[in-house]
């Protein structure tokens, strides 16, 4: 039960009884006020709460507190302190931050007794009773102890399966709802167009329309109808908004010089097909600069383009400390656009930023800003419409309190895990398979030496809980092995010899301790009759870089350490190599494919890794999975994006141009056999549709899945396009020699752009229908449609 013992957790449970009896807050007919009323629309509860605000109250609804780093609610036994509540919070409080991870971290009854304990602080003790609301982290799993770890985002999107991601974020939200928690920040459908990035692995890629699709799903398993009302969903968070996901240098938060088009078309575009069909109910501006002008302080951004055009109804939450960035945040940087906290405030004020997270740090000066005039009491009135109304959706105001037997008898249990064994196998890609030589015949092999720097670690990356479940790779062969096979361990090398993604210092093996474990390594090798090697990066190699001597992101794709050492002298043993390799972004591996028969990418697969590593490998399930992100030769190929223009690309003196792999490529263990694409309608006016289908056939021995792809290209347009656009994927199961046809709908908003004027719209031409395995022209087979006016 997380650090709470039998004696503090009995005490704890009597203090919540205690103050569940205590007198209720008597102000003034309360009850009485129409808000109260639930019969009423949300919009006239809302309506009425606000006229009956102070502006105090209203500022309060506005600022948020991290529990964690600020226990302005809690005595140092991390129990409610209701003496420094009705100091600290005396107007209510709009937000309290991620209280799982309260005292080092709690446990799920833990922290519904906690969460509960606070909001029956601001229900009965604030003169209007108004509920806070808990946000939690929840990337790919709530991020708390015993929550259920599924893949990285990366690995995640690499699935090409919006069904399944869709329940794997149903089951995150029930996790994190039975625990008290109301919002997440969580999906993120930046584009990852800068490998050197450490965020990657937060990301569904380099695609705009997979990320969409993608981030979709996660909505849509988040929120599900966004009633609220069976306490089982979560508001989701789209973030980072906007242009996060190619930084300058690939530094962290570094400016993104991009132009309105490609922001448009790229950047915004997940974020403007969630918000129109996915209602999601949050936004976190991002942190760094579009074009000169912060994220927080975009007026253009968050108001013209999220609310004017697109119509967005939620709120707009600040990343953590960004506000403060506006002016200066020292030890980090500052934009240098506020010269004081008011004027950082005001700014926010403007672009549209509803609460500032995750503490109380600039927004506390609306206050003064509204009284000396430079702001109207209506502005925050507007402001805190959106965050109250959803508190009425929720149904706080009637019932607030979760059930801490509830949340301790589903989170953390072995049901859980077949889901999450589920996503592990469908998200690993099988990039190399010579000779065909996987899977492996348990009947073929006595021996195996499971060797490398990944072989016997939790691989789950950043933002990650403790789940009550974890197999390692080791683990998880020894486990299907069985008495069968005899399965030693040899680390080799060490990609770092220090831990821990939020551990600051990030230190690397000596030489002659990484030339004692190649030793090691190859001694075992040389003993056994196939090598799984299991390498890449860590949760310290590839990270988000926070601050100044928290550093994530870096200046080459090479693996770090001696991994390469490893890896020649393995080969030189003659025995067989299995590579899987672990990583939150791409690694150029050329001399893992060089020496290596098979290689898979498997990112981080979260808590299921050893089963689903050992399923693959003995081939209990076929892997399917396909590249979210190209694999560049190395830094010198960035950027290595598929979508491309016309003029890219042209070619290199005394290298190869092409990346080491293209997005959407993914091998099987069986072989498809693709038709020629046909259309229902070859010539369409540009306000119609038509449908394109082919026929895929399995042509190997092994039943298996395919994630069949369609590409667009507009061949003449009156500005340039890319070369391909990823407008459509399905996933198909065949048994060996079935076929299946598979169909398309090609749509007006499949063939649109922005024009030479910047409207939206189809220009009539001709278009390039592709159809195949990946975004490599090899694999791709084409028809061309006519658009007409």
């Amino acid at each position: 039960m997380g650090i709470f013992n039998k004696t503090r957790r009995k005490r704890f449970s009597g203090l919540f009884s205690v103050l569940m009896c205590a007198l209720l807050f008597s102000a003034s007919n309360a009850q009485d006020h129409p808000y109260k009323n639930p019969d009423l629309s949300v919009d006239e509860r809302v309506d009425n709460l606000i006229s009956l605000m102070t502006l105090d109250e209203k500022v309060y609804q506005m600022l948020c507190i991290w529990n964690m780093k600020d226990p302005m609610l809690l005595d140092e036994n991390g129990n409610v302190d209701y003496e420094k509540a009705r100091k600290n919070f005396p107007f209510g409080l709009g937000q309290v931050g991620r209280p799982s991870d309260s005292q080092g971290g709690l446990g799920p009854a833990e922290t519904v007794e906690l969460t509960n304990a606070i909001q029956k602080y601001f229900i009965e003790q604030t003169r209007l009773g108004i509920p806070t609301f808990f946000h939690e982290e929840a990337l790919h799993g709530h991020a708390a102890i015993d929550g259920t770890s599924f893949p990285q985002p990366i690995a995640l999107a690499s699935s090409f399966d919006t069904d399944m991601v869709e329940r794997v974020f149903t089951l995150i939200a029930k996790e994190a709802r039975l625990r008290g928690a109301h919002q997440v920040l969580t999906p993120v459908v930046d584009i990852a167009r800068e490998p050197r990035w450490g965020r990657v692995e937060e990301t569904y890629g380099e695609d705009p329309y997979l990320s969409a699709q993608i981030g979709l799903a996660a909505v849509n398993g988040f929120q599900g109808d966004a009633t609220f009302q069976n306490k089982d969903r979560v508001a989701a968070t789209l973030k980072h908004m906007a242009g996060h996901g190619q930084p300058e240098n690939g530094n962290n938060i570094s400016p993104a010089n991009i132009s309105e088009r490609t922001l448009r078309e790229i950047f915004l575009y997940p974020f403007k097909t969630i918000v129109e069909k996915g209602n999601v109910q949050s936004i976190m501006a991002s942190y760094n600069e579009v074009n000169g002008v912060p994220s927080h302080a975009n007026t253009w951004m968050f108001r013209d383009v999220l609310r004017d055009e697109w119509g967005f109804k939620g709120y707009i939450v600040s990343d953590y400390y960004a506000l403060r960035e506006l002016n200066d945040r020292p030890g980090l940087f500052g934009h240098g656009v506020a010269e004081t906290t008011e004027d950082a405030a005001y700014l926010g004020i403007k672009a549209g930023i509803n609460i500032e997270l995750p503490d109380m740090d600039v927004f506390p000066v609306l206050t003064d800003l509204v009284n000396k005039g430079r702001l109207q009491e209506s502005e925050l009135d507007e402001l805190i419409r959106p965050m109250l109304a959803l508190k009425f959706q929720f149904g706080l105001f009637e019932d607030p309190y979760m059930d801490p037997k509830a949340a301790e008898e589903f989170i953390g249990k072995e049901a859980q895990r077949s889901l999450a064994l589920e996503a592990a196998e469908k998200s690993m890609i099988l990039l190399q398979n010579k000779g065909n030589i996987a899977p492996v015949s348990k009947t073929d092999i006595k021996s195996i030496a499971v060797i490398g720097p990944n072989a016997d670690r939790e691989l789950l990356g950043g933002y990650s809980g403790q789940p009550a479940f974890n197999t390692t790779v080791l683990e998880g062969i020894k486990q299907f092995a069985g008495d069968d096979i005899d399965v030693n361990y040899a680390e080799g090398v060490k990609i770092t010899t220090t831990s821990g993604w939020t551990k600051d210092e990030v230190e690397l093996a000596t030489e002659a301790d990484d030339a004692k474990g190649i030793a090691q390594a190859v001694k075992l090798a040389e003993q056994s009759d196939i090598i799984v090697l299991a390498i890449g990066g860590n949760e310290q190699t590839s990270r988000e870089a926070w601050a100044a001597n928290h550093m994530g992101d870096r200046t080459n794709l090479k693996m770090v350490g001696r991994q390469n050492e490893l890896i020649d002298a393995l080969a030189e043993t003659g025995k067989p190599i299995y590579a899987f390799v672990f990583n939150g972004r791409p690694l150029a591996f050329t001399n893992l494919l060089e020496k290596a028969e098979v290689v898979f990418e498997c990112w981080y697969l979260g808590q299921e890794t050893g089963g689903a590593v050992a399923n693959v490998l003995f081939g209990e399930t076929n892997p399917s999975g396909k590249l979210s992100i190209s694999i560049p030769r190395s830094v010198g190929h960035i950027p290595s994006f598929y979508n491309y223009k016309p003029s890219a690309r042209r070619g290199y003196l005394f290298d190869d141009v092409s990346p080491l792999f293209e997005f959407g490529f993914g091998l099987s263990y069986t072989s498809f056999e693709y038709s020629e694409p046909r259309l229902s309608n070859a010539s369409i006016t540009k306000e119609a549709s038509t449908m394109v289908s082919l026929t895929i056939t399995n042509t190997g021995d092994y039943a298996g899945e395919e994630v069949v792809q369609m590409y667009i290209r507009d061949k003449f347009s009156s500005v340039t396009r890319p070369v391909k656009e990823l407008k459509g994927f399905k996933r198909v199961m065949l048994n060996p020699g079935e076929s299946k046809e598979v169909t398309f709908e090609i749509t007006p908003e499949s063939l649109s752009f922005y024009d030479i004027n910047m409207n939206y719209t189809v220009e009539p031409g001709e278009f390039i229908i592709m159809t195949g395995s990946s975004s490599d022209d090899t694999n791709l087979k084409l028809t061309t449609l006519k658009v007409t006016e």
